[in-house]
């Protein structure tokens, strides 16, 4: 398993750990570019600036995606290691050096499950770690270092609130891998992923003006639905409300349906028939199309048919 020790904002890391239940995180790039250090599930660790070279913290990696800023700061808000929008935007021109409009795209590592130590428990870099890295370095649990800095971290989230990224028969000083638990996406995660699966247009009438689209949930939070990119639909706003009221769902095989109740209800609806019918947009990788139990959930349950 790969390890990455990024170099971390320190006033970012010290907001984060301020905040209270933080389930996500966005360890954003100020100038985007390519992010193939880890696959998911493999932790990023929190390395602080000089003069502060320990490791505090870190997070599992979910996800790398080019996103506009605006956008990533309504998804996240706090979450992003600044208390207002208006702070991100300055932190951003700053590391830029020159302004930045509303759609300007950030890189963003979304991370799930961060921890945060507090300074008793901070990890002193690893030795070969040089003050002249700018970005991070990557370690492997198979090699002596890798292993002996996985331990560390370990054994010090053994002692956190909640353990639940390690499996809990998972003991530090085992050889291998620890064993990761896989647990549902924050709900900012959950939006930007679903953007990002649909290709940034709504699956039904082909949107693409990001103001106007939503991440839908199929089966709500509420009634039992996660946040799982197969729970999760892209649909223009006013679609996304007909589907959250039942007068539009899609079949569990791919078919939008317009409910002759919008026509009862509200005397309107000409525009969602054309509509009516048709196949919706999903993405090609099976993985990440909805699931169909959730779709059948909606069709019955809320559908006004």
């Amino acid at each position: 398993m790969r390890l990455r020790v990024a170099v971390t904002d320190n006033n970012w890391f010290r907001f984060l750990r301020s905040l209270p239940d933080v389930d996500e995180v966005n360890f954003w790039m100020p100038g985007g570019g390519a992010f193939k250090a880890l696959s998911p599930d493999e932790p990023l660790l929190f390395k602080l600036h000089h003069p502060e070279n320990y490791i505090a913290g870190g997070g599992f990696f979910v996800r790398y995606v080019l996103f506009p800023w605006s956008f990533v700061w309504e998804f996240f808000g706090q979450k992003n290691g600044t208390s207002t929008r208006d702070e991100m935007r300055r932190r951003i021109e700053k590391y830029r050096r020159a302004p930045v409009g509303p759609n300007d795209q950030i890189g963003c590592i979304l991370l799930r499950d961060p921890f945060f130590f507090d300074e008793p428990l901070w990890i002193p870099s690893p030795p070969d770690f040089a003050l002249n890295i700018v970005q991070g370095k990557n370690y492997d649990t198979e090699t002596p270092a890798g292993r002996h800095l996985w331990d560390e971290v370990t054994a010090r989230l053994q002692g956190l609130a909640a353990p639940a990224r390690i499996a809990a028969e998972e003991a530090p000083s085992l050889y291998g891998d620890p064993v990761l638990v896989r647990p549902r996406l924050g709900q900012g995660t959950f939006r930007v992923l679903v953007t990002d699966n649909y290709q940034r247009r709504c699956a039904v009438t082909g949107e693409k003006a990001l103001p106007a689209l939503d991440a839908a949930h199929i089966r709500p939070v509420a009634e039992g639905g996660q946040h799982r990119l197969d729970n999760g639909l892209l649909l223009r706003t006013d679609v996304h409300r007909l589907y959250d009221t039942g007068y539009v769902t899609v079949t569990p095989d791919g078919h939008f349906l317009v409910s002759r109740r919008i026509k009862d209800d509200f005397d309107n609806g000409e525009p969602y028939m054309p509509f009516h019918g048709q196949r919706i947009w999903m993405p090609g990788d099976p993985v990440s199309q909805p699931n169909r139990e959730a779709l059948e959930w909606h069709a019955e349950e809320v559908f006004l048919g």
